[in-house]
């Protein structure tokens, strides 16, 4: 830990940002991009790896008014060019060739000039950022978020978090996902020193929570499970740590249990999506692994029945609904907005139940989406891909429970003649970002389908899928 490190705001790799710093250059960047043409309103298209420069170009179209459209660096061509499509991207920031391909870009390799000016505050109700959530029919969804409804859910997240300018993070999960980025406005916000990682690497992030003394580590099912497995954690000094956030996916509490047994260091589950960032999370000082925690201040959950939509009592199992001045202002395209939406509460999909004490916990979830490694995964997206194969007429995505990874992909086809398993794996790889790829294929004689066509993944679940601990 260098000298500096008081002053310091941001740190990657051998090099330190102070906040002053950050502000001057995010200001240089943002009167090079206002000369260059970006105007407030404008949406602009980020696809970057894990940088500062790509924080630096988010508080920059903010300062001119203008909105983030965060993109995957896992996603390809036709994912890209749809993002671009559905939220009217007129220009790009990123280090990524495939935006470069599409429209055109300020490369983040490129030098950015130190600058002192004095914006206007942007209007609360103005898009601040879009991020991408899938949907059970088709292509992802731009999840808008403005301005206000950022700010609360970065106060909702600092909270919860119990962040202060005394506490240290380290990111290395994607900046174009909700958690990385409320992760990183909500350090900034608190004047938590944070570490970014270009990628993660499980002995990095170990030897950074020693060295660095992080207070707050972020994981998700895939880097629980490495902690559980890492030979030699022991010989890691993590006391530092006030606790491990474990979101996006269920809490397993075998692997939770195992870390803390090795480590000492408790975890502390929470609960989001994109669409309203901070819904739960469990208190400080008095977590457990059999819920993802209590409404998050300034959010109101219910449980409402899956046939009539009224509200259930307490311990009745129904879809979880919230209601938060952090909920989107909706999607894009807007037709879709309107089912997100139940008299003003936001419909999570999930499945769950809330006891008297106010503690949620979830048992399923309503819609098809699959859960990889925090993503949301539309089977249908997968599923045109296969199609396209000569040889398969028909399909059905749908996933299965995995320790590592949240859910797994699999996908029934029904084919005219032998095509072997890695073809149409290696079809949707290189169609589709790589977290979307079959982890198996099973051949099947018919897609068991209802009288309205829509497939009956839960039957080829059954019939075809694999127990938890497989």
């Amino acid at each position: 830990m260098s000298s500096g490190v008081a002053a310091a705001a941001l740190a990657f790799e051998g090099r330190e940002y102070s906040r002053a710093e950050i502000d001057a250059l995010a200001t240089g960047l943002a009167l090079e991009l206002r000369d260059g043409g970006i105007r407030a309103g404008d949406r602009v298209a980020i696809m970057s790896s894990n940088r500062p420069e790509f924080v630096l170009a988010v508080l920059a179209l903010w300062r001119i008014g203008a909105a983030a459209v965060l993109i995957s660096p896992a996603y390809k061509h036709d994912e890209v060019a749809h993002a671009l499509a559905v939220t009217g991207a007129v220009r790009g920031i990123g280090d990524h060739p495939v935006l470069a391909g599409l429209l055109p870009v300020r490369h983040l390799d490129d030098p950015i000039e130190l600058a002192a000016h004095t914006f206007p505050d942007p209007d609360p109700a103005a898009d601040a950022v879009l991020v991408f959530s899938s949907g059970t029919t088709g292509m992802p969804k731009a999840v808008r978020h403005t301005h206000a409804s950022l700010t609360t859910a970065v106060r909702q997240w600092r909270d919860v978090l119990g962040l202060t300018a005394t506490d240290r993070m380290q990111i290395a999960t994607p900046p174009s996902h909700i958690l990385g980025l409320l992760n990183i406005v909500t350090a900034l916000e608190a004047g938590t020193w944070l570490r970014l990682h270009r990628r993660f690497d499980l002995g990095t992030v170990l030897t950074c929570i020693q060295d660095d003394r992080i207070t707050v580590e972020m994981a998700v099912a895939p880097i629980a499970l490495a902690l559980a497995g890492h030979p030699d954690i022991e010989r890691y000094d993590l006391s530092s740590l006030r606790f491990i956030m474990w979101g996006a996916t269920p809490v397993t509490a075998a692997v939770a249990e195992t870390v803390t047994r090795r480590t000492g260091v408790g975890w502390l589950p929470a609960y989001g999506a994109s669409e309203l960032p901070v819904i739960a999370c469990n208190p400080i000082g008095a977590a457990r692994l059999d819920s993802v925690g209590k409404a998050a201040p300034g959010v109101t959950l219910r449980v409402v029945s899956l046939e009539t939509g009224e509200c259930l009592p307490d311990k009745e199992i129904g879809e979880i609904q919230c209601r938060s001045e952090s909920v989107m202002a909706g999607y894009l395209p807007a037709e879709a907005t309107a089912g997100a939406f139940a008299d003003g509460w936001y419909r999570t999909g999930d499945i769950g139940w809330i006891d008297g004490d106010g503690w949620l916990r979830i048992t399923d979830r309503a819609k098809e989406m699959i859960k990889v490694r925090g993503f949301q995964v539309a089977p249908a997206e997968i599923e045109a891909v296969l199609l396209e194969h000569p040889a398969v007429t028909d399909c059905a995505v749908f996933g299965e429970p995995d320790e590592r990874d949240g859910e797994a992909i699999v996908a029934a086809v029904v084919t005219t003649a032998d095509v072997p398993s890695p073809d149409l794996i290696d079809l949707v790889g290189a169609r589709l970002a790589t977290y979307k790829r079959p982890r198996r294929v099973v051949y099947v004689p018919e897609i068991p389908r209802l009288p309205s066509g829509k497939a009956l993944r839960r039957v080829l679940k059954e019939n075809h899928g694999r127990p938890a601990d497989r």
